[in-house]
C-alpha cells in the first residue's frame, strides 16, 4: 500500500472534512481503499495462521466505513480521518452489538498505526459473563496478565471508562476487583507506519496482534447465561 498517500489523503481530510472535498477526491480514495482491501486481506491470512477461528473472515466486511453516524454526535464533521478494520469469528466485528473479542487496527494521517484486540464497550450480557469469567478461573485470568508477550507489546488493559465503585453482585475484595470494574476489555498500541517499507506493514500488524492471542483466547471462554422464555 501506498502509506505515504494514505497519509497525505487523512491529512487533507482532516482540513477539508466537507462533502464536496470528498467527493472532489474520490478518486483518490477509492484507490487508497483498494489497497487498504489488500492490506485487511493479509492481515486475516496472517491472523489465521495462529488463530484459525478468524481464517475465514471477509475482509470487505472488516473494513470500517469512512463515513461517520452524526444522528447523535455533536461533532458534525461526515467523515472519518483513518482507516481502520476489525476482524472476529463470523465477521462479527462490532463488539457493541455481537459480543466476543476482536483484532483491530487504524492508521490515522499522523503516520501513526494502532493495533489492538478485546472487547471495546460489550453489551451488558456480554459485559458480565467477562467479568464472571474473572471470579470463575481467576486464575486463568491472572496467568493471561502475567504474559510476558502480551505486557512488552501492550501493557495492561485499558481502564478507561472503570467505574468507581464495584458491580453489584461482586464482591469488593475480590483479587481481580479493579479488572471487574472495567466497563471495556481492551489491549492496544500505537506505533509509527514503516512509511518506507510498506511491506512490512502486515507483518508488524500480526506480529503484534499474535502477543493479544492469549487474552482473546481467555474471552472466548466466557459464556452468557442462556434465558429460556
Amino acid at each position: 500500500m501506498h502509506l505515504r498517500d494514505l497519509t497525505q489523503f487523512l491529512r487533507e481530510l482532516a482540513e477539508n472534512n466537507n462533502r464536496p472535498w470528498f467527493v472532489m477526491n474520490k478518486p483518490r480514495y477509492d484507490i487508497l481503499r483498494e489497497e487498504f482491501l489488500q492490506v485487511v486481506t493479509g492481515m486475516i491470512a496472517e491472523l489465521g495462521k495462529f488463530d484459525p477461528a478468524v481464517k475465514f473472515s471477509n475482509p470487505k466486511k472488516a473494513m470500517f466505513r469512512i463515513n461517520r453516524d452524526v444522528r447523535f454526535a455533536h461533532d458534525k464533521s461526515p467523515y472519518k480521518t483513518r482507516f481502520s478494520a476489525a476482524v472476529a469469528p463470523n465477521d462479527m466485528r462490532r463488539p457493541s452489538k455481537a459480543g466476543g473479542p476482536t483484532y483491530y487496527m487504524q492508521i490515522d494521517g499522523s503516520g501513526r498505526l494502532l493495533f489492538g484486540a478485546g472487547e471495546y464497550m460489550p453489551p451488558a450480557g456480554r459485559l458480565k459473563a467477562l467479568r464472571q469469567h474473572m471470579v470463575d478461573d481467576a486464575a486463568g485470568f491472572k496467568k493471561v496478565l502475567k504474559n510476558k508477550k502480551l505486557k512488552l507489546t501492550f501493557g495492561d488493559i485499558r481502564d478507561e471508562g472503570k467505574l468507581m465503585r464495584p458491580p453489584k453482585g461482586f464482591d469488593p475484595a475480590h483479587e481481580h476487583i479493579e479488572y471487574i470494574k472495567l466497563k471495556s476489555f481492551f489491549v492496544w498500541t500505537e506505533i509509527d507506519l514503516p512509511l518506507n517499507q510498506p511491506e512490512l506493514l502486515v507483518p508488524m500488524i500480526a506480529s503484534g496482534l499474535k502477543d493479544a492471542l492469549p487474552l482473546v483466547e481467555w474471552m472466548r471462554g466466557a459464556k452468557e447465561e442462556i434465558v429460556e422464555e
